[in-house]
């Protein structure tokens, strides 16, 4: 039976985490359907409502890669990263600020929440340099090569008094997947390491991901596998066993950064689930995984 919220759960959550501030980072995965990207919507607004600082990222891998099968620019990826050319990161621009950013914003603003749409060029916020050609190990293969990643970004620096001033106005900063180098061209950078420095900057109580699966799995073909709380230790183990591989990898290291940097807990739940964001927060049990930095650590 699917597990109802009530008043009653939520109220000594409500009262733990008002004024404290949240990173959501929400995948493109997620936000392919309009339906559960309103849903979702509907769920950060009641959080906004309640006083809980927000602060958004979001992805775009899906629909980037419709637009550029659309163009005929051909997708590639390593070790679960993307290659980006100049007509990728054309595209990425049109797609991550100019639809999806938009279309989030728009969402939020059905449900009372006031938003503003960002990249990391806005207030030079989020800022970094092209990544350099490196030798590429994938750890579920053991195999290395030489890449370059093209129009990539590796962040160097957040300033956060952009969405600290956002944030202290009551206003929700949503950025999509783009930051800036020292002179302000935009870079395609992975939205989970966007979202871990961001939530790192801002001193954040979590850094929540909304992916479509129940969260991490030990068996990563079977969703009752799910691990529900582990910590780095746990991180480590799965991806030596080769259970975590390809676009999981990325994802797992910005949560291993969030943690080592200072963020309490990490969350990843399925986003498209119904209140999926609402259960894992205001509920003993939750619905995804919760990871800290150490077992020890405690478990609210």
């Amino acid at each position: 039976m699917e597990r109802l919220l009530s008043l009653r759960d939520a109220h000594p959550y409500l009262r733990l985490f008002r004024g404290r501030t949240f990173v959501i980072k929400l995948s493109g995965a997620v936000l392919a359907s309009a339906a559960a990207r309103d849903a979702l919507c509907e769920d950060i607004a009641l959080l906004h409502h309640v006083g809980i600082r927000l602060a958004l990222v979001h992805g775009g891998g899906p629909q980037l890669d419709a637009a550029c099968a659309t163009m005929g620019i051909p997708r590639e990826v390593v070790a679960g990263r993307r290659v980006t050319d100049a007509r990728t990161l054309e595209l990425a621009r049109m797609v991550f600020r100019g639809q999806l950013n938009s279309e989030l914003v728009g969402a939020l603003a059905a449900h009372g929440v006031k938003a503003v749409g960002l990249s990391g060029g806005d207030g030079m916020s989020i800022t970094g340099i092209r990544r350099p050609a490196r030798t590429v190990r994938d750890p579920s293969t053991g195999t290395e090569q030489s890449v370059d990643f093209g129009h990539v970004g590796d962040i160097t620096a957040v300033d956060e008094q952009l969405p600290r001033l956002l944030l202290d106005a009551g206003i929700v900063p949503v950025y999509c997947s783009l930051i800036a180098d020292a002179a302000g061209n935009l870079l395609n950078t992975n939205a989970d390491t966007i979202a871990s420095r961001l939530a790192i900057a801002v001193k954040a109580e979590k850094l929540i991901v909304c992916t479509s699966v129940p969260g991490l799995l030990e068996d990563r073909d079977d969703p009752r596998r799910l691990v529900s709380f582990g910590d780095l230790g746990t991180v480590e183990e799965l991806i030596r066993q080769g259970v975590v591989s390809g676009g999981m990898l990325p994802k797992l290291a910005a949560v291993k950064d969030a943690l080592l940097g200072g963020v309490p807990r990490v969350h990843l739940i399925d986003g498209t689930r119904e209140q999926a964001l609402l259960l894992e927060i205001f509920t003993n049990e939750g619905c995804g995984t919760m990871l800290v930095a150490r077992q020890s650590d405690e478990s609210a």
